[in-house]
């Protein structure tokens, strides 16, 4: 039985990489087969006085990574109260990293999570019949409270919600003083190829597009 399944689970990688041509398939093909976590991801001109936010920090895992490399300052931002408090017990004595237990959006409120390990969305409901309520905050007002001036690197893994997030930053003039952008865009939003395009010609204008593995991952810098 377990041969069975591993032939039909080649037959079905066969089918969806070369004869349904599955573009978002082959993209996530690629981004594994480049080990792109590993390398492209942490891939920045940091030093220990960098600031980086870690927008959806989940475990905590890129945050980890990321300062282990560099040393840099961390801001992680996680609404679900659960991986909040795991980030909290990973990183206690650790002043460089500073976890909080809101996400980022254009505004601030109180809104309904559903919950999904690192699928969790404000966005969409995974159907798990499991949610909470948990906040967004104003990144505006989050980078002025927290004294911020530039935003070295901003990882964005939210789950739909970067199509708020981003024309947030960008309106507010806020992208002007991020000098990388690393940011997961999500296709199960409605629309959602439109949306992308049109944030990432808008991010064209301050940005150059430094990699990019469509709706996987994709990175900008700063021109």
């Amino acid at each position: 039985m377990r041969l069975l399944r591993g032939v039909r689970s080649r037959l079905e990688h066969f089918w969806r990489l070369y004869v349904l041509r599955d573009q978002f398939y082959r993209t996530v093909t690629k981004w594994f087969a480049d080990d792109g976590d590993a390398t492209l991801r942490l891939d920045y001109p940091l030093d220990a006085s960098s600031v980086v936010f870690d927008v959806g920090g989940y475990r905590g895992d890129f945050a980890d990574a990321i300062f282990k490399r560099f040393g840099c300052r961390v801001f992680i931002f996680e609404p679900v109260s659960d991986f909040y408090q795991r980030c909290l017990e990973r990183f206690r004595g650790n002043d460089a990293i500073k976890c909080l237990n809101y996400g980022l959006a254009r505004t601030t409120g109180f809104f309904q999570i559903h919950l999904a390990e690192d699928g969790s969305s404000f966005e969409l409901d995974s159907g798990s019949g499991l949610a909470e309520t948990a906040q967004s905050r104003s990144i505006t007002e989050v980078v002025d409270e927290l004294g911020v001036g530039v935003i070295d690197l901003i990882k964005i893994n939210i789950e739909g919600g970067e199509f708020d997030l981003l024309p947030a930053m960008i309106d507010s003039g806020l992208v002007k003083r991020t000098r990388h952008i690393q940011v997961q865009f999500h296709n199960f939003i409605d629309g959602a190829q439109a949306a992308r395009d049109s944030i990432r010609r808008s991010l064209a204008l301050t940005h150059r597009e430094k990699w990019c593995y469509p709706f996987v991952w994709e990175s900008w810098e700063r021109t």
